[in-house]
């Protein structure tokens, strides 16, 4: 399963916020022009992005001299399976789980190759169970988190990555 990079960067950008989010009081806004720089982003490219976590009610915007952006809640609170979902729409293993329009099958599985054979997909359920590992370690991780891990050495976040992948496994 491959996400886009609006998923990428879509998180990379919410990390930076989280990291002006320290719990006492208003988070300071954060520009994206600052966020672009500090990431090496594409500002045009996360003026869309952050329009789409806005919609999804995961950020908020400021106007004025010290505008810009910041979480409408504590970094805790918000988990990554609602960020894939508002940047990529879905999460899906394999195209046959989209339904036709494109849209959410709201949980359940779409197969395009059961009308071809008049019995059932061979492989829905190794799909079901990927995307459902997949939408429970997105479900389980917080923001916080990310932000956390984000501000470790690089030798622990090795570690740490690789200790929670085999306790995912």
């Amino acid at each position: 399963m491959i996400f886009t990079t609006k998923a990428e960067y879509g998180v990379r950008l919410l990390v930076e916020l989280g990291r002006q989010h320290d719990g006492a009081g208003a988070p300071t806004p954060v520009s994206l022009k600052a966020i672009a720089e500090a990431e090496a982003l594409p500002l045009a490219y996360l003026e869309r992005i952050v329009a789409l976590l806005k919609k999804a009610g995961l950020v908020e915007a400021t106007r004025g001299a010290h505008g810009g952006y910041r979480l409408t809640r504590q970094p805790s609170e918000i988990t990554m399976d609602e960020v894939v979902l508002a940047l990529e729409g879905v999460v899906a293993p394999m195209t046959c789980f989209v339904a036709e329009d494109g849209q959410s099958s709201h949980g359940r599985v779409v197969c395009n190759h059961e009308a071809d054979s008049g019995h059932g997909c061979a492989t829905k359920l190794l799909w079901t169970r990927v995307q459902g590992g997949v939408v429970k370690a997105l479900a389980q991780t917080t923001l916080a988190e990310l932000v956390t891990f984000s501000n470790r050495p690089t030798q622990t976040q090795t570690a740490e990555a690789v200790a929670d992948a085999a306790a995912v496994a």
